[in-house]
C-alpha cells in the first residue's frame, strides 16, 4: 500500500526521524490557514513549498494539465501559496511516472517550511533509501551525494555515486555500516552525527511499519548541520497491514485504479495491464504461465487475475464482470487447474456468471484441468451459451489466436 509524502512523513517523524514541517490542506483556504500556522514571527516574507499530494514520483517535473502548474513549487507570502494552491488543487497532475494513465487528480497539497535558511555552512541535497534486495534476501540501503529530481540519471549515467551497505538479518543494522555510509556521502563534523541518527532511526521506521520501501529524496543537510527528511516516499507491505490499524486507515483508493480496488473487496488479486485478452486463473504461477501463452498466441494480458485455490462461483462471476468492465478487452481465457476446487464446480460457476451478467460480446474460452475435469468440458459443451472449452495450454492458445483473428 502506497501513502502520500504528508502520511509517510508523519510515520517516520514518530520514530524521530528529523523532517521539514508542514502542513496538509485540501482547500485553498486551508492552504492559507496552515502557511500562517508555519512560521512564529508570521508568514509575511516568508518563502514557503507547495507540493501536490499524489501516488506517483517527478511531481517537481510534473505538470498540471488545467494551468501548466509544476507539482512542486515554491512561493513567498500568503498571496504566493493561495495562488499556487489555486493552480494545483483539483487538477490532473502528470508525471512521467504517471502519464500512461493520464494523470492524477489532486486532491491534497502539502504546504512546508523553506529549508534553504541561511546558516554556518553548506546546505547540501543526499538521496537515501531503504528496500528488500530480494536476490540477497537482505535489507539494502542506498545513499547517493546527488539527490534530487535527477536521481534516475545519476543511476544510469554515473553509478559510482550510489552507495549500498546491505543489513545481515541475523544482526541487524551496526553501528560501522551506519558511520561508513554518512563519511561516504561526506558528512563531517556535527552533521556526521546527525546523519548517523538519521539513517539508524529511518530503518527503525522501516522495520516496525513493515514497509517495503522507504525513499527519502532529498536527504537534507541544513545550513546548521541538521539533516532531515525533506520528501519521502514509502509503501507498507499489504499482507502485514493487519498489524497496523492506524496505517491501514490512511489508504486512498482514489489513487488507486477502480478495477483493483473492487478486486480487493471480494478477495481477488487483479492488476490490470494494457492489453486485449482479459485472463482468470486460481494460482499466481499458472496467471504468469497463461499471460506467457497469451502472448505466444499473438495477443497481451489484459490483466492479471488470480481467484485463488477455492474459486468459487461467486467469485469466478465477480472476475468476469471486472474484467468486462475494461473496454481493451476483446477476448477472455478463464485456466483452472482442479487441485483444491472440482473443475466441475468451476464450470457450473462459469455457466452462472454467464446467466447473471447477461449480455457478454467477448469471446470466452474455458480450459480446466485436473479433478472433474471431463465433466467440466460435458457441461460447459451442453451449456448452449457462447463459451468455447479447451483442454491442453496448445489448444487455448490456439482458441485465443481464433477469438483475436
Amino acid at each position: 500500500m502506497k501513502l502520500h509524502e504528508y502520511q509517510a512523513k508523519g510515520l517516520i517523524s514518530s520514530f524521530g526521524v528529523p523532517i521539514q514541517e508542514g502542513k496538509v490542506a485540501s482547500t485553498v483556504e486551508e492552504a492559507v490557514e496552515a502557511a500562517k500556522s508555519l512560521y512564529d514571527e508570521g508568514p509575511e516574507g516568508q518563502f514557503f513549498v507547495i507540493k501536490a499530494q499524489i501516488h506517483a514520483g517527478g511531481r517537481g517535473k510534473g505538470t498540471v494539465t488545467e494551468t501548466g502548474s509544476k507539482g512542486v513549487v515554491v512561493v513567498k507570502g500568503l498571496e504566493g501559496v493561495e495562488e499556487a494552491a489555486k493552480n494545483i488543487l483539483g487538477g490532473t497532475l502528470v508525471t512521467i511516472q504517471n502519464e500512461a494513465i493520464g494523470g492524477n487528480k489532486v486532491n491534497k497539497i502539502l504546504i512546508a517550511k523553506d529549508m534553504y535558511y541561511d546558516g554556518p555552512s553548506e546546505r547540501k541535497e543526499y538521496y537515501l533509501s531503504v528496500m528488500l534486495d530480494r536476490q540477497l534476501q537482505k535489507d539494502v540501503i542506498i545513499a547517493s551525494t546527488e539527490g534530487g529530481m535527477n536521481i534516475e540519471e545519476v543511476a544510469e549515467h554515473t553509478p559510482e555515486k550510489i552507495v549500498k551497505e546491505w543489513v545481515d538479518p541475523t544482526v541487524g543494522l551496526q553501528g560501522f555500516q551506519l558511520r561508513k555510509l554518512a563519511f561516504e556521502l561526506g558528512f563531517e563534523g556535527q552533521a556526521f552525527k546527525n546523519a548517523t541518527k538519521f539513517i539508524a532511526k529511518l530503518y527503525k521506521a522501516y522495520k516496525e511499519v513493515d514497509s517495503d520501501l522507504i525513499e527519502i529524496n532529498p536527504m537534507f543537510k541544513a545550513s546548521d548541520d541538521q539533516v532531515l527528511a525533506v520528501d519521502c516516499k514509502m509503501s507498507i507491505d499489504g499482507n502485514a497491514l493487519y498489524r497496523h490499524a492506524n496505517i491501514a486507515e490512511m489508504r486512498d483508493e482514489e489513487e488507486e485504479d477502480p478495477l483493483e480496488v473492487e478486486a480487493g473487496k471480494y478477495g481477488l488479486n487483479y492488476v490490470k495491464l494494457d492489453g486485449n485478452v482479459g485472463c482468470m486463473v486460481n494460482g499466481a504461477g499458472l496467471a504468469m504461465a497463461t499471460m506467457d501463452m497469451i502472448k505466444m498466441s499473438g495477443g497481451e494480458p489484459a490483466n492479471f487475475l488470480d481467484v485463488g485455490g477455492g474459486a468459487s462461483a461467486e467469485t469466478v462471476e465477480q472476475g468476469f464482470r471486472i474484467i468486462l468492465k475494461d473496454p481493451k478487452v476483446k477476448a477472455i481465457l478463464l485456466n483452472v487447474f482442479g487441485g483444491i476446487v472440482r473443475c466441475d464446480r468451476v464450470a457450473n460457476g462459469v455457466v452462472e456468471a454467464y446467466k447473471n451478467i447477461g449480455d457478454i460480446n467477448v469471446p470466452i474460452i474455458v480450459r480446466l484441468q485436473g479433478t472433474n475435469a471431463i465433466e467440466a468440458a460435458k457441461i460447459i459443451d451442453e451449456s448452449g451459451l457462447k463459451v468455447t472449452s479447451a483442454t491442453t495450454l496448445v489448444e487455448a492458445a490456439d482458441r485465443v489466436k481464433e477469438a483475436l483473428a
